[in-house]
């Protein structure tokens, strides 16, 4: 007679993404070249440049950084836990052994989105805490969950970019790509000081960048001055988000 429990005997698709999650977001975890900085580098940099170096109570500057690092950090925890963990499951034959699992073809994918997704959380409401507690930044609880959400938008677009450099790179070469893409575009896109104090060229090509459109969600919600619409900043990020996962699963598609 079988006495394995129901769940044992009948494939269960939720269970089947929801132990995919677990075990991604405790591998992620427990891998400390990815945790620590992916959770350090944000709250490091808003301590320097958002409080310590904010001479006078310069509470603009400390909610315009906040908005911005909580950008930055979606863009770590995204592009380097899709880029470079893809790249080492590829290399390491992970991934072909995924695919030859009785699993959910989607559940890889949505195991990492909802990773990012909780580490950018994670690193939203650290820098809120700070913001609130050391920067003196004043925020209404609508604004603080509204970050969250906002900054968590981001794993779509900065994932879907990491994916597709995690098929194109591999293992070693990846870390160091996702770096070209990562500290430049940050830079360029405002998150480490206002646009207006960069040179015409730069703020001419910032809305190139996904990472832009992103932080100017984040800044109308702190309550700081924006540019463009709100409906058009979260189309532009689908949309890089659309096609970079597209050429993504071609990439999948001929290597695996």
């Amino acid at each position: 007679m079988n006495t394995l429990p129901m769940h044992h005997r009948t494939p269960s698709l939720s269970r089947a993404y929801w132990l995919e999650a677990k075990y991604e977001f405790l591998r992620m975890v427990r891998t400390p070249a990815y945790s620590i900085p992916v959770l350090a580098f944000p709250l490091v940099f808003y301590v320097m440049f958002g409080v310590l170096m904010q001479h006078g109570d310069n509470a603009a500057a400390s909610r315009y950084l906040l908005a911005s690092y909580g950008v930055f950090g979606a863009m770590g925890a995204s592009l380097f836990g899709f880029g470079v963990s893809v790249a080492m499951d590829r290399e390491h034959g992970w991934l072909t052994l995924k695919r030859a699992q009785p699993m959910p073809p989607g559940a890889y994918l949505a195991s990492k989105l909802v990773m990012a997704v909780i580490f950018t959380a994670v690193i939203s409401l650290l820098l809120t805490v700070l913001a609130l507690l050391v920067a003196h930044v004043t925020l209404m609880p609508r604004q603080a969950l509204g970050l969250i959400a906002v900054d968590a938008l981001g794993a779509l677009p900065y994932g879907a970019i990491g994916l597709y450099i995690g098929t194109r790179m591999n293992a070693r070469g990846a870390p160091a790509f996702v770096n070209l893409v990562y500290l430049p575009m940050a830079f360029l896109s405002g998150l480490w000081m206002p646009l207006q104090f960069l040179p015409a060229a730069i703020r001419s090509l910032a809305p190139v960048w996904p990472a832009w459109h992103h932080a100017q969600l984040a800044l109308a919600i702190a309550g700081s001055q924006t540019e463009g619409l709100a409906w058009v900043h979260v189309a532009y990020m689908l949309v890089v988000a659309a096609v970079f996962s597209l050429l993504a699963a071609r990439r999948l598609r001929r290597v695996g």
